[in-house]
C-alpha cells in the first residue's frame, strides 16, 4: 500500500499526474476501503464545515453496464439501484459509487457528510464563506477553486 501511494505523490510531484487524477486514485482506494481510515482529524480552526467522511463519489461514464461489471469484478461492489441512466453501487453499509451515463467520461462530483446538516444553513454558510453554493431539493454543491463540485451532506445520507 505505501509504495503505491509513494509512486502515486511521486507522479504527482513530477507532473505527470494531475490533481484530479491523484484525488480520483485516493478516492478510490478510500472507496474500496483498501486502507484503513484515518484517524479522525481535529477540524481546523474557522473551517466552513468540518467533513466527517467521504459519503460518495460520482463518476459520468459512457457505458453503465460496462462501468457496472468493472467495479463488481475488480472491487466487489455490490449495486444499490440501477436505471438506464445511473447505476448506484454500495461500498461497506454507507458509502457509495454513483454512476451517471454521460458521453463525457469523468468525475460528476463528490460529497462529504458533515455533522449537524440542514441545506438552508449551510447554504448560508457557504456563501458567508465567498463561495456560491447551489441548493437542488435537500442537497448543496459548491466548486472548489478547480471548479469540480463538491456536496455536503447528512451524515445519512444514503443511496
Amino acid at each position: 500500500m505505501n509504495a503505491w501511494l509513494n509512486r502515486m505523490l511521486d507522479a504527482y510531484e513530477r507532473g505527470a499526474l494531475s490533481r484530479r487524477d491523484l484525488l480520483a486514485g485516493l478516492t478510490g482506494v478510500a472507496a474500496a476501503g483498501v486502507a484503513p481510515p484515518p484517524p479522525p482529524p481535529r477540524p481546523r480552526e474557522g473551517s466552513t464545515f468540518r467533513g466527517v467522511n467521504l459519503n460518495h463519489l460520482a463518476l459520468r461514464v459512457t457505458d453503465i453496464p460496462r462501468s457496472r461489471a468493472f467495479y463488481q469484478k475488480h472491487l466487489g461492489l455490490t449495486v444499490a439501484s440501477e436505471g438506464e441512466q445511473s447505476c448506484f453501487l454500495r461500498c461497506r453499509e454507507r458509502d457509495f459509487v454513483a454512476m451517471f451515463r454521460s458521453q463525457t467520461p469523468g468525475m460528476d462530483h463528490f460529497c462529504f457528510s458533515i455533522d449537524r446538516y440542514e441545506p438552508a444553513a449551510a447554504v448560508a454558510k457557504l456563501s458567508d464563506a465567498g463561495l456560491e453554493p447551489r441548493r437542488r431539493g435537500d442537497r448543496v454543491y459548491f466548486d472548489d477553486p478547480d471548479g469540480i463540485e463538491v456536496q455536503v451532506a447528512a451524515r445519512e445520507h444514503r443511496v
